[in-house]
């Protein structure tokens, strides 16, 4: 077990990242102490029989209140308001984080918040599945998978170092960025696909020449893993679209442009067009699992039906 970073460690929001954190940071020994809370009290009741944090507390204030880290894990849309719950409670000294899908409007909500003095290290892993809730949570989710860190003026260098190496002890590469930049580079892997799952699978279970049921039935392995995709959480991925919109309304665009250029190419039979895009593609993929990122395993690398932790769904 490594040297705890942090003594106690406060995981606002209970989720699939926060109840896997719990898990990382417990199994790791990387925080003395895990204190929990969620807003939902069916989700407290459901950690505490679950046993992942030491203390799960009634309200916000006191979950923080002897924390030296507190981690906000929530969806993006709601963390400004709990960055302002928490703002009288917290200890001199502090760090906070968060672990949301976006970062530029995150920070502006969450800093205005927070207390002048109180280091804010904004973060990002990029991991995840397609369940959501207390249940789905499991420590090893973090291992191999990136963190982006996206300091802002509020960052100390003390504080970025702490929260570096502790998800380096989660198993993560910790990659630093702008949050401009970080939000931009996940529209484009992350938001807009997941735009497009969302869309495909509402737009074949609305069509009238084609039952629900066949949908279902029938289903190839392309529209399977855009099912996969549109069964992220709602309310997350809702946040992120709103709270990203420039970001992916831009990627959109630029989608769009390169679809129509993909109709023409079937409206007037060019076969070469088409080979030669698809030979690009098939190479993004290869780089994709030379990277580490994916394997070559059957199903697309994804994990077996009795595999509890599921397939990836990165936000």
């Amino acid at each position: 077990m490594s040297r705890p970073i942090f003594d106690t460690v406060a995981i606002l929001g209970l989720g699939l990242i926060g109840s896997s954190l719990a898990h990382g940071l417990r199994d790791k020994g990387l925080a003395s102490r895990v204190v929990g809370y969620d807003a939902s009290e069916d989700v407290r009741g459901r950690a505490k029989a679950l046993g992942f944090c030491d203390e799960i507390a009634a309200t916000p204030e006191a979950a923080v209140a002897t924390a030296d880290l507190v981690i906000l894990s929530m969806p993006v849309g709601a963390a400004g308001a709990a960055a302002k719950a928490i703002a009288g409670a917290l200890k001199p000294g502090v760090v906070v984080t968060d672990v949301g899908g976006v970062k530029a409007a995150v920070i502006a909500k969450v800093e205005a918040a927070l207390p002048e003095d109180i280091a804010f290290v904004p973060g990002h892993p990029i991991a995840g599945t397609e369940h959501s809730g207390p249940e789905a949570g499991f420590g090893s989710l973090f291992e191999g998978r990136w963190a982006i860190l996206t300091p802002s003026e509020r960052t100390t260098d003390e504080a970025l170092q702490q929260v570096s190496d502790l998800w380096h002890g989660l198993g993560s590469d910790v990659e630093i960025m702008t949050p401009e930049h970080h939000d931009l580079v996940l529209a484009t892997t992350s938001h807009l696909p997941h735009l497009i799952a969302f869309n495909i699978v509402g737009t074949a279970a609305d069509m009238e020449e084609v039952t629900r049921s066949e949908v279902i039935k029938f289903s190839a392995g392309g529209f399977r893993d855009f099912t996969r995709i549109a069964a992220s959480d709602p309310v997350m991925w809702r946040d992120i679209f709103l709270n990203n919109k420039e970001a992916v309304l831009e990627m959109l665009g630029r989608f769009s442009e390169d679809l129509a250029a993909l109709q023409r190419m079937i409206r007037w039979e060019d076969g070469d067009a088409l080979q030669d895009l698809f030979t690009r593609t098939r190479a993004i993929r290869r780089g994709i699992i030379e990277a580490g990122q994916e394997t070559e395993a059957p199903d697309f690398g994804r994990r077996g039906a009795g595999d509890t932790g599921g397939p990836k769904s990165d936000s």
